[in-house]
């Protein structure tokens, strides 16, 4: 009996992730597990990372999917697919789906990023956005598979999906054997269930870690009988899920040893960095176990760790926002008010200052009317670009020294 089922003789074993492994070698890459020397000094452990943003679809989600389809039979195939997904799913089911000359229908909630709504479609599949949660675009997914008679493609609470994900946990150990911890990003549990039994079954030593964000606590509020709230949104939409797989919880309640949330900052802040230091891009889901780690720096000080890069796949405009907030975080991005005189040349000799103390002026905005200073005053704000926070303070010293009021706004 093959692994399409949702129903399984037993647990899913070792075996399963290698017979999924030779069932996806040359149709997914096997991606680069490399060690990151700067962000190994910032955590004090050796971080080794898994880069699956580098897959075509920019995505882990592709060998769950071809593990999958490439098992249907020629009838199942004819008959074609449907998925539901908020978008790694989905491009991998689609883009696959596609190769193999399968049918595919994908219903996506109505919160995707439009970059994975476009990509989806641009594979050939039907897009159908249904819903404002992932649950409410299970339920129409499965009422069309079952009206149109197609095969229902899970993304996680499937055996075959979950073998295929596992094959990302041979490859890190056979790319680092000496691997003391593995971080994954966790929704709703097929990628931490496949790429746990697979590390284990190697390295039954070895522990591994599952992460999530504070908004969406749901394996870690059924693992550790724990009633963290739950939010409605995230920046990693891939992990936002209500309701765990069952399949999937049944594996990772046996081989899951920790469980780490994340703020949304701290999210926020590991995609930052990894941009910067790795020039690497990653989604929100794909940078939660970067930050659990950096979060949590203490408790694995001197471990040689696993993170998996789950996904690349983030809209322009929200990194556009995150990238900018890093910097105001970072102070390379700073906001002043600076009091003075209403009278010509007054914004010329502060901007002069500036100039003199090696920032850069990227906003200014005056402000007469809504302002306490007398009437000849005015208070004008100033964007600027600095090095950091130790420039802001010489460039708020600059101005002080020049006889000018000067504060930061936050």
């Amino acid at each position: 009996m093959g692994l399409g089922c949702t129903t399984m003789r037993t647990m899913l074993q070792l075996t399963d992730i290698q017979e999924a492994a030779r069932r996806v070698h040359g149709h997914v890459l096997d991606t680069p597990c490399m060690i990151s020397r700067t962000l190994s000094d910032l955590a004090g452990a050796e971080v080794y990372l898994k880069f699956e943003n580098l897959q075509f679809t920019a995505s882990f989600k592709e060998r769950g999917a071809y593990n999958k389809l490439s098992q249907l039979t020629a009838e199942e195939r004819a008959r074609g697919v449907i998925a539901m997904s908020a978008g790694n799913h989905a491009q991998g089911v689609a883009y696959h789906a596609q190769r193999l000359g399968i049918p595919a229908t994908i219903v996506m909630p109505g919160f995707t990023p439009g970059v994975k709504v476009a990509r989806t479609r641009g594979f050939g599949a039907r897009v159908i956005l249904h819903g404002t949660t992932l649950e409410e675009a299970y339920a129409h997914a499965k009422s069309l598979a079952d009206a149109e008679q197609r095969v229902f493609v899970h993304p996680y609470n499937d055996a075959a999906i979950i073998a295929g994900q596992g094959t990302i946990g041979l490859e890190m150990l056979q790319a680092v054997p000496e691997l003391d911890v593995i971080m994954v990003p966790v929704g709703g549990g097929g990628l931490m269930a496949g790429i746990a039994t697979a590390a284990k079954g190697v390295k039954p030593a070895i522990r591994m870690v599952g992460v999530q964000t504070e908004r969406f606590p749901a394996m870690v509020n059924l693992m550790e009988g724990a009633h963290h709230a739950s939010g409605v949104s995230t920046i990693a939409e891939g992990i936002a899920v209500g309701a765990p797989g069952a399949l999937c919880a049944e594996i990772v309640r046996q081989r899951v040893d920790d469980w780490l949330l994340v703020s949304e900052g701290d999210v926020e802040q590991a995609i930052v960095q990894l941009l910067e230091i790795e020039k690497t891009l990653v989604e929100g889901a794909g940078a939660a176990a970067l930050a659990a780690l950096l979060r949590n720096k203490a408790r694995y000080a001197g471990k040689k760790i696993g993170i998996v890069l789950s996904g690349g796949n983030i809209d322009p405009q929200l990194l556009a926002q995150i990238i900018g907030r890093g910097l105001v975080r970072s102070g390379r991005l700073v906001r002043i008010a600076v009091s003075a005189r209403d009278i010509p040349g007054a914004l010329a000799r502060i901007t002069a200052v500036v100039a003199e103390a090696g920032a850069n002026v990227d906003e200014v905005h005056h402000q007469r009317a809504f302002t306490m200073l007398a009437a000849q005053n005015v208070e004008i704000e100033l964007v600027l670009q600095t090095r950091g926070r130790e420039h802001v303070a010489e460039v708020m010293q600059r101005l002080r020294d020049a006889g000018m009021d000067v504060r930061q706004v936050t």
